[in-house]
């Protein structure tokens, strides 16, 4: 009795976690497990190892949107601690096994320079047998263990289920029931995004030509909101320099430095007239750079950069839109840069030769 009230208890505060509709992206992490959806429909979860465990592993479990549709998965093995012996072995031998409580469940081959190995079908249906009861889940190479936690999987694959509208249907991965697999919603097509060439092509944002001029930071900071800082707009204006790059022949794009932090920092990106009024349409505040039509933020999870979050704003003639969104994964020391991509917005950028 006890154990079934606090399954349905778990159940209950998973599907009611807040998190953004299906149609624009939806993240969700608990223990040792996260998901990321994108605003097509495709899931993907990933697993690691325990925090306090240093020998790191990761597996990435992905499913599109849409009725009857497989998990396929991926294994990593972590690099970041490594050592030359356990490298050079899988070199020689990449023979990989996954072993659940104690019993052999099947073999695959990893790519020694990647360290990553796509997963049988066999492999990934057991792991999904096994994830919501506590096991001891390792993958194993000579005398070398590897073990994945099961820490959050459940809760997890709950939340892929019901972002995708599978819950209580035959196919859901935790919650299944006796609704029709068909009514399983459909994959979204990614928007479709056209990229229009900007005046300067080429170069960086350079100050501004006619000098600083406080009423265009005036205007700047009037976009702001009540939790927004921006040191590059102080009120002394020496803070930070106005910088722009010609997008059109009356349109600029003004940028200053907003914030720094340990090993972050974000420049804020405002689209304005080239005379006023200057009507400034705020993009980001927490931006690395601009190249060429397109503003970027990438931005490191921990000083280590094992985890990453991107986001990137493409110019489609009139404004810049919101066209690419995802992180690498928890900061858990699968790899530099990070063990996946994990997106909750993707679009198909398409580019064009004219102007607007």
């Amino acid at each position: 009795m006890g154990r079934s009230t606090t399954w349905m208890g778990l159940m209950l505060a998973i599907l009611s976690t807040s998190v953004q509709a299906a149609d624009s992206g939806a993240y969700f992490s608990h223990q040792d497990w996260e998901v990321a959806c994108d605003n097509t429909g495709t899931c993907r979860a990933a697993g690691y190892q325990d925090f306090d465990d240093p020998q790191s592993v990761s597996v990435l479990l992905t499913r599109n949107a849409g009725p009857d549709t497989p998990v396929t998965g991926k294994l990593r093995i972590g690099e970041v601690n490594l050592d030359d012996v356990q490298l050079a072995s899988l070199h020689d031998d990449p023979g990989i096994a996954l072993r659940i409580d104690g019993r052999l469940v099947g073999n695959l081959e990893i790519d020694p320079d990647s360290l990553t190995a796509d997963l049988p079908e066999k492999l990934v249906a057991a792991l999904l047998a096994v994830f919501h009861r506590n096991s001891d889940i390792e993958w194993t190479h000579d005398d070398y263990r590897w073990h994945l936690s099961d820490a959050g999987a459940t809760a997890v694959l709950t939340k892929m289920d019901d972002v995708q509208g599978r819950v209580g249907t035959p196919g859901a991965l935790v919650a299944t029931g006796s609704n029709r697999e068909g009514n399983v919603p459909p994959p979204t097509p990614a928007p479709v995004v056209v990229a229009v060439p900007v005046a300067e092509k080429a170069g960086s944002p350079q100050p501004l030509p006619t000098g600083d001029r406080p009423d265009l930071r005036t205007a700047l900071a009037a976009t702001l909101g009540s939790d927004d800082e921006c040191l590059g707009l102080s009120p002394s204006g020496n803070v930070g320099e106005l910088e722009a790059v010609r997008l059109t022949d009356r349109r600029l794009l003004v940028s200053t430095t907003c914030w720094m932090g340990a090993y972050n920092m974000g420049t804020g990106y405002w689209v304005v007239n080239d005379t006023a009024p200057y009507q400034p349409a705020l993009v980001t505040l927490s931006a690395s750079g601009y190249e060429d039509g397109t503003i970027y933020a990438a931005q490191k999870g921990r000083g280590l950069g094992d985890c990453w979050s991107r986001d990137d704003w493409t110019w489609n003639g009139e404004r810049f839109v919101h066209t690419a969104s995802y992180t690498t994964g928890k900061c858990r020391l699968i790899a530099a840069g990070g063990a996946w991509i994990l997106p909750t917005l993707v679009t198909e950028v398409q580019k064009t030769s004219e102007t607007h």
